[in-house]
Protein backbone atom coordinates (compact mmCIF):
# COMPACT_ATOMS: atom_id res chain seq x y z
CA UNK A 1 0.00 0.00 0.00
CA UNK A 2 2.23 2.90 1.17
CA UNK A 3 4.03 3.37 -1.52
CA UNK A 4 7.50 6.18 -1.05
CA UNK A 5 6.94 9.12 -3.37
CA UNK A 6 10.28 8.80 -5.49
CA UNK A 7 9.89 12.48 -6.48
CA UNK A 8 11.12 15.49 -4.29
CA UNK A 9 10.87 18.91 -5.88
CA UNK A 10 14.03 21.03 -4.62
CA UNK A 11 13.43 24.44 -4.27
CA UNK A 12 15.43 25.14 -7.57
CA UNK A 13 12.98 23.25 -9.70
CA UNK A 14 10.28 24.95 -7.65
CA UNK A 15 11.70 28.53 -8.38
CA UNK A 16 11.78 27.45 -12.31
CA UNK A 17 8.33 26.67 -12.34
CA UNK A 18 6.82 29.77 -10.89
CA UNK A 19 6.57 33.33 -12.38
CA UNK A 20 8.55 36.36 -11.42
CA UNK A 21 5.34 37.96 -11.07
CA UNK A 22 4.01 34.77 -8.61
CA UNK A 23 6.82 34.81 -6.43
CA UNK A 24 6.82 38.84 -5.53
CA UNK A 25 3.74 38.06 -4.44
CA UNK A 26 4.76 35.56 -1.77
CA UNK A 27 5.57 36.81 1.50
CA UNK A 28 9.14 35.11 1.08
CA UNK A 29 10.94 32.88 -1.31
CA UNK A 30 12.63 30.07 0.99
CA UNK A 31 11.26 26.83 0.67
CA UNK A 32 8.66 25.68 2.44
CA UNK A 33 9.29 22.23 2.98
CA UNK A 34 6.97 19.30 3.72
CA UNK A 35 7.39 15.93 4.99
CA UNK A 36 6.65 12.58 3.07
CA UNK A 37 6.54 9.54 4.77
CA UNK A 38 5.97 5.84 3.66
CA UNK A 39 2.20 5.74 3.54
CA UNK A 40 -0.22 6.63 0.23
CA UNK A 41 -2.74 8.57 2.08
CA UNK A 42 0.19 10.74 3.68
CA UNK A 43 1.58 11.18 0.12
CA UNK A 44 -1.22 12.12 -1.29
CA UNK A 45 -2.36 14.86 1.13
CA UNK A 46 1.18 16.34 1.23
CA UNK A 47 0.98 16.82 -2.42
CA UNK A 48 -2.42 18.43 -2.61
CA UNK A 49 -0.98 20.57 -0.29
CA UNK A 50 2.40 21.19 -2.15
CA UNK A 51 0.28 21.59 -5.01
CA UNK A 52 -2.18 24.05 -3.61
CA UNK A 53 0.92 26.61 -2.11
CA UNK A 54 2.45 26.36 -5.38
CA UNK A 55 -0.34 27.59 -7.27
CA UNK A 56 -0.52 30.37 -4.41
CA UNK A 57 3.55 31.16 -5.99
CA UNK A 58 5.33 29.73 -2.58
CA UNK A 59 8.21 27.51 -3.41
CA UNK A 60 7.82 24.16 -2.12
CA UNK A 61 10.20 21.05 -1.26
CA UNK A 62 9.49 17.78 -0.36
CA UNK A 63 11.76 16.35 2.14
CA UNK A 64 11.61 12.39 2.95
CA UNK A 65 11.05 12.23 7.20
CA UNK A 66 10.40 9.34 9.76
CA UNK A 67 6.70 10.25 11.41
CA UNK A 68 7.86 10.81 14.88
CA UNK A 69 11.13 11.60 14.24
CA UNK A 70 9.95 14.51 12.03
CA UNK A 71 9.35 16.67 15.23
CA UNK A 72 12.94 17.47 15.55
CA UNK A 73 13.50 18.91 12.50
CA UNK A 74 10.17 20.90 12.81
CA UNK A 75 11.12 22.04 16.32
CA UNK A 76 14.25 23.63 14.57
CA UNK A 77 12.85 24.90 11.55
CA UNK A 78 14.60 22.79 9.02
CA UNK A 79 11.13 20.97 8.63
CA UNK A 80 7.94 23.65 7.92
CA UNK A 81 5.17 21.24 7.94
CA UNK A 82 3.77 17.72 8.50
CA UNK A 83 0.39 16.90 7.01
CA UNK A 84 -0.79 14.12 9.04
CA UNK A 85 0.04 13.30 12.68
CA UNK A 86 -2.99 11.22 13.44
CA UNK A 87 -4.14 11.13 16.80
CA UNK A 88 -4.14 7.62 17.46
CA UNK A 89 -0.31 7.16 17.45
CA UNK A 90 1.10 10.61 16.80
CA UNK A 91 -0.69 12.88 19.58
CA UNK A 92 1.73 12.33 22.57
CA UNK A 93 4.87 13.66 20.11
CA UNK A 94 3.14 16.37 18.75
CA UNK A 95 1.34 17.42 22.25
CA UNK A 96 5.36 17.32 23.32
CA UNK A 97 6.40 19.41 20.61
CA UNK A 98 3.62 21.92 20.73
CA UNK A 99 4.39 22.26 24.74
CA UNK A 100 8.26 23.14 23.54
CA UNK A 101 6.34 26.15 21.64
CA UNK A 102 8.34 26.29 18.60
CA UNK A 103 5.66 23.84 17.27
CA UNK A 104 2.09 24.71 16.38
CA UNK A 105 -0.92 22.56 16.14
CA UNK A 106 -2.43 23.93 12.34
CA UNK A 107 -5.47 22.41 13.27
CA UNK A 108 -7.43 19.31 11.67
CA UNK A 109 -7.31 17.91 8.26
CA UNK A 110 -10.90 16.89 8.41
CA UNK A 111 -9.65 13.41 8.62
CA UNK A 112 -10.82 10.98 11.52
CA UNK A 113 -8.55 8.06 12.48
CA UNK A 114 -9.42 4.71 13.41
CA UNK A 115 -6.09 2.90 13.87
CA UNK A 116 -6.75 -0.87 15.98
CA UNK A 117 -6.17 -4.52 15.46
CA UNK A 118 -8.40 -6.14 12.81
CA UNK A 119 -9.80 -9.68 11.76
CA UNK A 120 -11.46 -10.59 8.93
CA UNK A 121 -14.94 -11.91 10.01
CA UNK A 122 -13.91 -15.63 9.29
CA UNK A 123 -12.12 -15.92 11.90
CA UNK A 124 -14.57 -14.81 14.47
CA UNK A 125 -15.91 -18.44 13.53
CA UNK A 126 -12.99 -20.22 15.01
CA UNK A 127 -12.36 -17.51 18.16
CA UNK A 128 -16.49 -17.33 19.68
CA UNK A 129 -17.05 -13.75 21.27
CA UNK A 130 -14.51 -11.42 19.21
CA UNK A 131 -14.82 -8.16 18.55
CA UNK A 132 -14.23 -8.71 22.87
CA UNK A 133 -10.39 -8.63 23.22
CA UNK A 134 -11.19 -10.72 25.89
CA UNK A 135 -11.71 -13.99 23.64
CA UNK A 136 -8.54 -13.60 22.02
CA UNK A 137 -7.17 -14.83 25.06
CA UNK A 138 -9.32 -18.32 24.91
CA UNK A 139 -8.35 -18.99 21.34
CA UNK A 140 -5.15 -17.22 20.92
CA UNK A 141 -3.99 -20.63 19.04
CA UNK A 142 -6.24 -19.79 16.04
CA UNK A 143 -4.45 -17.27 15.11
CA UNK A 144 -0.97 -19.03 15.58
CA UNK A 145 1.56 -18.79 12.26
CA UNK A 146 4.26 -22.21 12.29
CA UNK A 147 6.54 -19.79 13.27
CA UNK A 148 4.98 -18.00 16.59
CA UNK A 149 3.15 -21.20 17.61
CA UNK A 150 1.64 -21.91 20.10
CA UNK A 151 1.28 -18.44 20.26
CA UNK A 152 -0.98 -16.32 17.96
CA UNK A 153 0.73 -14.04 15.89
CA UNK A 154 -0.29 -10.02 15.39
CA UNK A 155 1.23 -8.24 12.63
CA UNK A 156 1.75 -4.60 13.23
CA UNK A 157 2.98 -1.89 11.69
CA UNK A 158 6.18 -0.71 11.25
CA UNK A 159 8.28 -0.01 14.13
CA UNK A 160 8.19 3.53 13.41
CA UNK A 161 4.60 4.37 13.75
CA UNK A 162 4.60 3.84 16.97
CA UNK A 163 1.65 2.31 18.51
CA UNK A 164 2.45 0.61 22.11
CA UNK A 165 1.36 -2.88 20.79
CA UNK A 166 4.10 -4.88 22.17
CA UNK A 167 3.16 -3.12 25.40
CA UNK A 168 -0.70 -3.48 24.65
CA UNK A 169 -0.25 -7.86 24.41
CA UNK A 170 2.11 -7.81 27.67
CA UNK A 171 -0.54 -5.30 29.78
CA UNK A 172 -3.23 -7.64 28.34
CA UNK A 173 -2.11 -10.76 28.86
CA UNK A 174 -2.35 -11.78 25.44
CA UNK A 175 -0.89 -14.75 24.11
CA UNK A 176 0.37 -13.18 21.25
CA UNK A 177 3.60 -12.72 19.74
CA UNK A 178 3.79 -9.01 17.76
CA UNK A 179 5.63 -9.31 14.43
CA UNK A 180 6.29 -5.58 12.46
CA UNK A 181 5.80 -5.58 8.78
CA UNK A 182 8.72 -3.69 7.53
CA UNK A 183 6.65 -1.69 5.36
CA UNK A 184 2.91 -0.33 4.93
CA UNK A 185 2.80 -2.07 1.18
CA UNK A 186 4.01 -6.05 3.46
CA UNK A 187 1.29 -5.27 5.98
CA UNK A 188 -1.86 -4.95 3.19
CA UNK A 189 0.27 -7.99 1.53
CA UNK A 190 0.01 -9.97 4.11
CA UNK A 191 -3.82 -9.53 4.55
CA UNK A 192 -4.47 -10.32 0.88
CA UNK A 193 -2.39 -13.54 1.11
CA UNK A 194 -4.10 -14.34 4.14
CA UNK A 195 -7.96 -13.28 3.58
CA UNK A 196 -7.60 -15.07 -0.04
CA UNK A 197 -6.09 -18.50 1.27
CA UNK A 198 -9.01 -17.67 4.59
CA UNK A 199 -5.65 -18.19 6.70
CA UNK A 200 -5.75 -16.93 10.28
CA UNK A 201 -4.46 -13.32 10.36
CA UNK A 202 -5.10 -10.21 12.99
CA UNK A 203 -3.09 -7.18 12.10
CA UNK A 204 -3.16 -3.65 12.24
CA UNK A 205 -5.64 -1.79 9.71
CA UNK A 206 -6.98 2.13 10.10
CA UNK A 207 -8.98 4.59 8.67
CA UNK A 208 -9.54 6.24 6.24
CA UNK A 209 -8.30 3.16 4.60
CA UNK A 210 -9.28 1.03 1.57
CA UNK A 211 -8.76 -2.32 3.43
CA UNK A 212 -11.73 -1.69 5.63
CA UNK A 213 -14.32 -1.33 2.40
CA UNK A 214 -12.62 -4.19 0.65
CA UNK A 215 -12.48 -6.56 3.05
CA UNK A 216 -15.08 -8.13 5.37
CA UNK A 217 -13.81 -7.69 8.81
CA UNK A 218 -14.17 -5.83 12.54
CA UNK A 219 -12.31 -3.96 14.67
CA UNK A 220 -11.43 -5.41 18.35
CA UNK A 221 -13.36 -4.09 21.12
CA UNK A 222 -10.09 -3.10 23.48
CA UNK A 223 -10.67 -1.74 27.01
CA UNK A 224 -11.45 2.24 26.26
CA UNK A 225 -8.64 4.33 26.13
CA UNK A 226 -7.73 7.03 28.22
CA UNK A 227 -5.00 9.27 28.81
CA UNK A 228 -4.53 8.28 32.52
CA UNK A 229 -4.50 4.58 30.46
CA UNK A 230 -1.13 5.07 28.43
CA UNK A 231 0.31 7.06 31.60
CA UNK A 232 -1.18 5.61 34.60
CA UNK A 233 0.03 2.09 35.44
CA UNK A 234 -2.93 1.77 38.17
CA UNK A 235 -5.54 2.95 35.78
CA UNK A 236 -7.15 0.04 33.46
CA UNK A 237 -8.04 -3.61 33.91
CA UNK A 238 -4.33 -4.38 34.92
CA UNK A 239 -3.40 -2.56 37.96
CA UNK A 240 0.52 -2.85 37.41
CA UNK A 241 0.51 -1.91 33.78
CA UNK A 242 0.03 0.93 31.22
CA UNK A 243 -0.88 0.27 27.81
CA UNK A 244 -3.86 -1.78 28.92
CA UNK A 245 -6.57 0.04 26.54
CA UNK A 246 -7.48 0.31 22.89
CA UNK A 247 -5.61 3.21 20.96
CA UNK A 248 -7.50 6.59 20.68
CA UNK A 249 -9.07 7.83 17.98
CA UNK A 250 -9.73 11.25 16.59
CA UNK A 251 -8.49 13.90 14.30
CA UNK A 252 -5.39 13.73 11.92
CA UNK A 253 -3.90 16.85 12.34
CA UNK A 254 -1.38 19.53 10.71
CA UNK A 255 1.71 20.24 12.47
CA UNK A 256 3.82 23.88 11.60
CA UNK A 257 7.41 24.84 12.91
CA UNK A 258 6.31 27.90 14.77
CA UNK A 259 7.63 30.71 12.98
CA UNK A 260 6.06 29.53 9.47
CA UNK A 261 2.93 31.57 10.31
CA UNK A 262 5.14 34.76 10.98
CA UNK A 263 7.48 33.87 7.59
CA UNK A 264 5.19 32.78 5.23
CA UNK A 265 1.16 34.32 6.27
CA UNK A 266 -0.81 33.53 3.40
CA UNK A 267 0.55 30.02 3.52
CA UNK A 268 -0.49 29.16 6.93
CA UNK A 269 -3.74 30.34 6.39
CA UNK A 270 -4.39 27.86 3.32
CA UNK A 271 -2.95 25.33 5.93
CA UNK A 272 -5.58 26.24 8.58
CA UNK A 273 -8.33 26.40 5.71
CA UNK A 274 -7.10 22.60 3.88
CA UNK A 275 -9.77 19.56 5.01
CA UNK A 276 -10.78 16.52 3.19
CA UNK A 277 -12.63 13.76 3.91
CA UNK A 278 -12.44 10.20 4.60
CA UNK A 279 -14.33 9.42 1.64
CA UNK A 280 -12.25 11.52 -0.70
CA UNK A 281 -8.92 10.09 0.75
CA UNK A 282 -10.24 6.68 1.28
CA UNK A 283 -11.04 6.92 -2.84
CA UNK A 284 -7.71 8.51 -3.36
CA UNK A 285 -5.68 5.85 -2.17
CA UNK A 286 -7.57 2.94 -3.33
CA UNK A 287 -6.74 4.69 -6.84
CA UNK A 288 -3.10 4.45 -6.08
CA UNK A 289 -2.66 1.07 -4.06
CA UNK A 290 -5.61 -1.14 -6.10
CA UNK A 291 -6.04 0.56 -9.02
CA UNK A 292 -2.40 1.22 -10.00
CA UNK A 293 -2.44 5.21 -10.29
CA UNK A 294 0.39 7.53 -9.45
CA UNK A 295 0.26 9.63 -6.73
CA UNK A 296 0.78 12.81 -9.03
CA UNK A 297 -1.75 11.28 -11.35
CA UNK A 298 -4.30 11.25 -7.87
CA UNK A 299 -3.20 14.62 -6.94
CA UNK A 300 -3.86 15.94 -10.28
CA UNK A 301 -7.12 14.73 -10.63
CA UNK A 302 -8.31 15.95 -7.19
CA UNK A 303 -6.43 19.56 -8.04
CA UNK A 304 -8.47 19.64 -11.00
CA UNK A 305 -11.87 18.58 -9.80
CA UNK A 306 -11.62 21.01 -6.74
CA UNK A 307 -10.48 24.43 -8.12
CA UNK A 308 -13.02 25.99 -6.82
CA UNK A 309 -12.93 24.99 -2.87
CA UNK A 310 -8.54 25.26 -3.19
CA UNK A 311 -8.48 28.47 -4.83
CA UNK A 312 -10.65 30.08 -2.17
CA UNK A 313 -8.16 28.67 0.46
CA UNK A 314 -5.00 31.06 -0.82
CA UNK A 315 -7.08 34.19 -1.73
Amino acid sequence: MKKILKFALTSAAACAMLSTAALAEVESQDPIKLTLHDWSGQLINTQIMGAILEEAGYNIEFVQADYIAQFAGLKDGDLTLAMEIWATTGQEALDEAVATGNVVNAGETGLQAIEEWWYPLYMKERCPGLPDWQALKACSAEFATAETAPKGRYVGGPVTWGGFDDERVEALGLDFEVVHAGTDAALFAELESAYQREAPVILWVYVPHWAPAKYDGEFVEFPPYSAECYADPSVGVNPDMAYDCGKPRGPIWKAAWAGMEDKWPGAYAAVQAYTLTNAEMSAMVGAVDLDGKSIEDVVDAWMNDNEARWSAWIN
